[in-house]
């Protein structure tokens, strides 16, 4: 009166209740004996209420009567005396197909308050032993419609007691059949497969893919933090970061230089913002990035005023994150104004000049860390 279902995940135990379900019990141990529910999938997983599966044909299941009798026996009508309810987690129960009568479906109920499914479906048995794979179960991860994003199915069935005979013309099959088409080429993740990214890579490319990891971790603090723009924000392509320059080299001399390989948006000398002195490295933006790009190319460890300059790409973000903020502050003025009625600030230079500074500030301390960053290294 037991069948052991041996699934992806584990082995269940089911007790039938072959006294007061004969017809259920019947069916259900018949299509084990057919080997019928091999790779069957659990179509439906409603968390910390029922798991559903048994469709074995694709098509909504079928009973063992229709193999005995053909599509007129296809299901066969649920049985209502005597009365058992779903009142205990792991009640074993035939689907009802909306109608009155049964296929091949059946449920497992993971919760002990399952009186909605009371008189709809049949409860014909109980799962003894496996409580835990049906957890597992329960708690593996759905789409919107229930079914489980990894394949979970029953692999094979095996029978422990049958008390009913079989029919005389009931085909038992010699040997577990093969696995269908369909079970190989699942649209799901497959029963076994893994989703490790990392399987067939190198040491350095597990290494890299780590530090990738942690950075991008890194750069979304950054932007809780409001110390960049946003997580994907990159530094301009037309900047370049100029460094080991002479004290005595200015901004003028630069732009003069770097002109002939175009037309140049700015140009600034870095400087200690309370001596005036030269911090010895500049930025220059170009127009266009292709000018840019030749500049990067023709200029690094060039002589400039007896001194041999390291050209690079900028890595500062200081103008986007500047850009954004300066318009949430128009934004905001422009909100004060039509407050006030109109009036303009007492003293509107003051304030321009206040936020003039800030960029300023801003600007060398984030330029100040690429100069840094490129002395560690």
């Amino acid at each position: 009166m037991s069948v052991l279902l041996e699934t992806s995940l584990g082995d269940i135990v089911i007790d039938l209740y072959t006294e007061h379900r004969p017809r259920c019990a019947t069916n259900f141990l018949k299509l084990c004996k057919l080997k019928m529910y091999n790779y069957c999938l659990v179509h439906s997983v409603q968390r910390n209420f029922v798991i559903q599966t048994g469709d074995i044909d694709q098509q909504g299941g079928c009973s063992v009567y229709k193999v005995l009798y053909g599509d007129q026996a296809k299901l066969f009508e649920k049985e209502d005396v005597p009365k058992l309810k779903h009142n205990q987690k792991l009640t074993v129960s035939m689907v009802n197909d909306g109608n009155g009568y049964h296929g091949s479906q059946f449920l497992i109920t993971t919760t002990e308050t399952a009186d909605a499914l009371d008189g709809l479906h049949t409860v014909f048995g109980t799962v003894t032993e496996g409580a835990d794979v049906v957890q597992q179960i329960n708690e593996t991860y759905c789409d919107e419609k229930g079914r489980p994003y990894q394949d979970i199915r029953i692999h094979h069935t095996i029978i422990l007691h049958d008390p009913f005979p079989d029919p005389p013309m009931l085909p038992v099959p010699p040997r577990s059949p093969s696995p269908p088409p369909y079970v190989i080429e699942s649209d799901r993740l497959a029963v076994g497969e893994t989703v490790n990214k990392l399987s067939g890579h190198t040491t350095e490319e597990v290494l890299e893919y780590i530090e990738e990891k942690e950075l991008r971790a890194n750069t979304q603090m950054l932007e809780i933090i409001g110390d960049i723009p946003d997580a994907e924000v990159k530094p301009p392509e037309n900047v370049l970061f100029v460094c080991k320059l002479n004290p005595v080299t200015s901004s003028d001399d630069l732009e003069i230089i770097f002109s002939r390989f175009g037309e140049i948006e700015s140009c600034e000398v870095i400087r200690d913002w309370k001596t005036g002195d030269s911090l010895c490295y500049a930025f220059i933006e170009f127009v266009d990035v292709g000018s840019c790009e030749a500049a990067y190319f023709k200029m690094d460890n060039v002589l400039i005023d007896e001194r041999r300059v390291h050209v690079d790409f900028s890595q500062s973000v200081s103008r986007l994150y500047w850009n954004r903020n300066t318009k949430h502050q128009l934004k905001y003025s422009a909100r004060e104004e039509s407050r006030s009625g109109g009036d303009r600030p007492s003293n509107p230079t003051r304030r321009d000049d206040n936020h003039i500074q800030s960029k300023r500030d801003y600007d060398r301390i984030d330029k100040k860390r690429d100069f840094d960053r490129f002395k560690s290294k």
